[in-house]
């Protein structure tokens, strides 16, 4: 389907006048602040999608930077062409994603809807991801400070998510790539509400695709079963991360400390959690306020879904309204624990483990990046909405 582009130009409004695409009964009109883009448009605000402008590569497609004709700098997410969803899905999806506005949740701009291409549009951000920023190589210094607002802001970012929108919306891939800084450090979750927008061919869990495995909730990688308490999973996750500035999972450590939850939990056990603490903060930093962060981090990976708090319930326990209950606290449930089992079975040479191996591992290969977790893949999973009402 061939789109005229004077309509991916026109905004959104709530006039009573109806603007529809042609051959699809939808008045546009109902989508309120989304811009719409011309394929062409957006071709030329990235200089032709050039790999010099490509700032990021994700399960749902390639980001990349782009000005557009009024002179403002967005980020342009190309959604993977596998997708096969039709203008009315698209739209309809975009309508609920763009009517959710929060400090802590990246802002659609617009969109592109031309023939197969899917396209949103952001605003940039300057600082890039916590990934690139804080787990990766930059210049930048994160005080304790800094990172004690981005572990609330994102948690903010989350309870309005789960709790305030309607319907609730799960995140499903909360991780540091996802977390995005503005100029002053500010977090901004990305991502959200996008995966009925591809095709469920492209959920497997892999380096760059949605449920990221070293952030995945064991009920999520196991028995496909995602509920928000999957996303409180990941979050425990990505505050540990930030605590202790290392990504969840490097193979470069010895065996013992290569996952941070194993880890933690070490550390836990023997009290000496002030051990997890970034030792670039150098000493600049409230012990006492980063050990509380990493117990809560401890509750919200914990194995059993129903144990974990509500994420409201984490945002009291961080910003001190709220006490830390670890009395009956339990173990972190780790997939890589079942990795592990299958590895000292094949040194013994069983067969039948190196098939169930092969199975769950993929290909096999390996990294060491906060993004990568066990494998390149660990299962497959089906994402069937981005909306749930359970916990």
């Amino acid at each position: 389907m061939t789109c005229c582009s004077y309509l991916f130009r026109k905004k959104g409004s709530s006039s009573s006048s109806t603007t529809r695409l042609p051959a699809v009964d939808i008045d546009i009109s109902e989508i309120q602040n989304v811009n719409f883009y011309s394929y062409k448009e957006l071709r030329i605000a990235t200089e032709a999608f050039s790999p010099a402008n490509k700032i990021g590569q994700g399960g749902f497609g390639s980001v990349y930077k782009g000005r557009l004709k009024n002179g403002s700098v967005a980020a342009i997410k190309v959604l993977s062409a596998e997708s096969r969803q039709g203008v009315r899905e698209f739209l309809t999806e975009i309508k609920v994603i763009a009517s959710v506005d929060h400090e802590n949740l990246v802002k659609l701009y617009g969109c592109c809807v031309e023939e197969n291409h899917r396209i949103l549009v952001y605003g940039y951000l300057e600082n890039n991801s916590l990934a690139q920023t804080l787990l990766g190589h930059s210049s930048i210094q994160f005080s304790w400070h800094a990172r004690r607002n981005i572990c609330i802001g994102v948690a903010r970012g989350l309870v309005y998510l789960h709790e305030e929108v309607r319907p609730h919306i799960i995140h499903r891939d909360i991780k540091a790539s996802n977390v995005l800084l503005d100029t002053y450090l500010q977090p901004k979750i990305s991502d959200f509400g996008l995966a009925k927008l591809i095709s469920p061919n492209l959920t497997h869990i892999t380096t760059h695709v949605a449920g990221t495995a070293g952030y995945l909730a064991p009920e999520y990688a196991i028995r496909n079963r995602v509920t928000r308490k999957s996303d409180v999973y990941s979050f425990g996750v990505l505050l540990l991360e930030i605590v202790s500035g290392r990504p969840n999972t490097n193979r470069r450590l010895p065996v013992q400390e290569q996952y941070l939850l194993t880890r933690t939990w070490n550390l836990y056990e023997k009290g000496e959690l002030e051990r997890l603490v970034d030792a670039f903060l150098d000493g600049d930093v409230n012990i006492e306020e980063a050990v509380r962060f990493s117990k809560i981090g401890l509750l919200c990976t914990q194995d059993s879904p129903q144990l974990r708090p509500a994420m409201s319930t984490v945002l009291k326990m961080l910003m001190g309204k709220k006490e830390v209950n670890e009395e009956n606290m339990t173990k972190p449930g780790m997939i890589f624990e079942f990795v592990e089992a299958i590895d000292e079975e094949k040194q013994k040479g069983k067969a039948e483990v190196e098939n169930t191996s092969s199975l769950l591992t993929g290909s096999g290969k390996q990294d060491d990046s906060s993004s990568s977790g066990i494998a390149t893949s660990f299962a497959t999973m089906t994402f069937t909405s981005i909306y749930d009402r359970s916990n």
